[in-house]
């Protein structure tokens, strides 16, 4: 009996690898390697698509956390209030530049950060708040946003998992000052490697960011900022360009996949399944659910020759990293409870429908055990 892998490439629409290949050749042919027109043309098209106004490409999705919160503002001695229950990336992204994490509880059902919690974090220090849209499920974001305008906190998103999620009618990263994409491979959007951006609707960011990115210079040899390395490929935002305009198809495939699974499994007991909030769009990034037996069952899904993984094992407050911080077993409750029992299913675009199947009936026969 065949593998079904956690993740594989494949289901793309007809036509995209062809398109990909002849964007690649297009910018090889150009002889202009570093942010040239593809760099141009992908960022214009991806603010478009997002629904801001600027979009700037970087090298890597951290660095794209990294100078989204040197853009607006955030520096030695603020704090900044996160959800502990995410990558370790969005962590060291605020100590990157000189701020102290306040790490705080997710919602127990969304698993993202709330204003219950988040309300509860914010000092005389708190500069910002970085929602973190997990696994492709964007945060409730008005009340957020309230809560920075009443307390004059800026708004950096982090969502390096929820290109193309929408909460009621706007897409991911359009509601804070400004936000931050990964593009690694595997995202819903992913280049051929390493790739980022930060979008903002605030020109005096957008302009910051462009000049960080590349040492900080206005022109060449003319250094405004001591800044960074940290540039969008030209073949790589080629590649970028031409995918985009099958992010929607590939996010419904997603979804539809996603319905399939929520069907299927809803009467197993002992199984709890992700929850959308109202108003909160899913693109199903990770397809995570929880259950107090998540080794045993990871281990018989690994038998039957099914892949999955854990996102995350070891919350960030209790990583060895982060011992400075503080935290201790036992102050992140639900953060540690997601931990220890959250398991992703396979979900990618041009999974079959046979390869589901046995993946839901494996899954129902060990909790009929």
């Amino acid at each position: 009996m065949a593998s079904i892998p956690y993740f594989q490439f494949r289901g793309y629409p007809a036509g995209l690898e062809a398109a990909v290949e002849a964007a690649l050749l297009e910018a090889v042919a150009s002889k202009h390697y570093i942010l040239g027109k593809q760099v141009k043309t992908f960022e214009e098209a991806f603010a478009r698509f997002i629904g801001v106004g600027h979009a700037a490409g970087v090298g890597n999705g951290y660095d794209a956390l990294v100078l989204a919160l040197k853009g607006v503002g955030i520096g030695a001695g603020d704090e900044v209030v996160v959800p502990a229950n995410t990558f370790v990336a969005t962590v060291n992204a605020i100590l990157q530049v000189g701020a102290k994490p306040v790490l705080v509880e997710p919602d127990a059902h969304t698993y993202n950060l709330t204003i219950r919690t988040a309300a509860k974090a914010v000092s005389s220090k708190t500069k910002a708040l970085l929602p973190v849209h997990l696994y492709g499920q964007v945060c409730d974001m008005a009340p957020l946003l309230e809560l920075a305008q009443e307390h004059n906190l800026s708004v950096v998103e982090d969502a390096a998992q929820a290109h193309g999620a929408t909460y009621r009618g706007q897409k991911a990263g359009s509601f804070g000052d400004a936000a931050a994409f990964s593009f690694y491979p595997t995202k819903n959007l992913g280049a051929l490697g390493d790739a980022g951006a930060v979008v903002t609707d605030d020109i005096a960011v957008a302009e910051f960011i462009r000049k960080y990115r590349n040492y900080g210079e206005v022109q060449k040899y003319r250094s405004e900022l001591v800044g960074v390395n940290s540039r969008l490929d030209e073949l790589q935002a080629a590649v970028l360009r031409v995918k985009l305009q099958h992010l929607d198809e590939l996010n419904v495939a997603r979804q539809k996949l996603a319905q399939v699974y929520l069907q299927e499994l809803q009467d197993v007991g002992g199984l709890m399944l992700p929850y959308t909030a109202p108003g909160c769009g899913h693109v199903y990034h990770v397809f995570n659910i929880r259950t107090a037996p998540r080794d045993k069952l990871k281990q018989h899904l690994l038998e039957q020759g099914i892949g999955t993984a854990i996102h995350y094992p070891v919350p960030v407050h209790l990583q060895p990293a982060y011992g400075f911080l503080g935290y201790k077993q036992g102050d992140l409750p639900v953060a540690e409870d997601l931990a220890s029992t959250s398991l992703s299913l396979p979900l990618f675009p041009g999974m079959q429908a046979e390869e589901q199947e046995r993946v839901v009936d494996v899954v129902r026969k060990f909790f009929r055990r």
